[in-house]
């Protein structure tokens, strides 16, 4: 597992098995165009600008991440996807539009 800082942050753990996929996952545009839509406190998790920082998981954020997992592990799905966890409090503005009635 590793963990993603932005601008020296624990922000989200990804389980991968290695540090080229954990980049990989990092450097996904479209997963970089989430982090500066996702909000934390009503600001991007990332402004496009930050630095953006893998390195190993903690003990702790492991333990965040199986937690947060329950009953779902990551090992039962073999579509190679990578399942990522925030460390932090996120809210996508989008679902802010999309619950309101007109």
């Amino acid at each position: 597992m590793y963990t993603l800082e932005i601008a020296g942050r624990p922000v989200a753990v990804v389980d991968v098995p290695t540090r080229d996929e954990a980049e990989a996952w990092l450097n996904d545009e479209a997963f970089q165009e989430d982090l500066m839509v996702l909000e934390h406190e009503g600001q991007p998790l990332w402004d496009g600008q930050a630095e953006l920082r893998l390195r190993a998981a903690t003990d702790e954020e492991r333990s965040v991440f199986e937690d947060s997992m329950g009953d779902n592990d990551p090992g039962d799905d073999d579509d190679g996807e990578a399942f990522v966890v925030f460390l932090v409090d996120v809210t996508d503005p989008a679902d802010d539009l999309s619950d309101r009635d007109d």
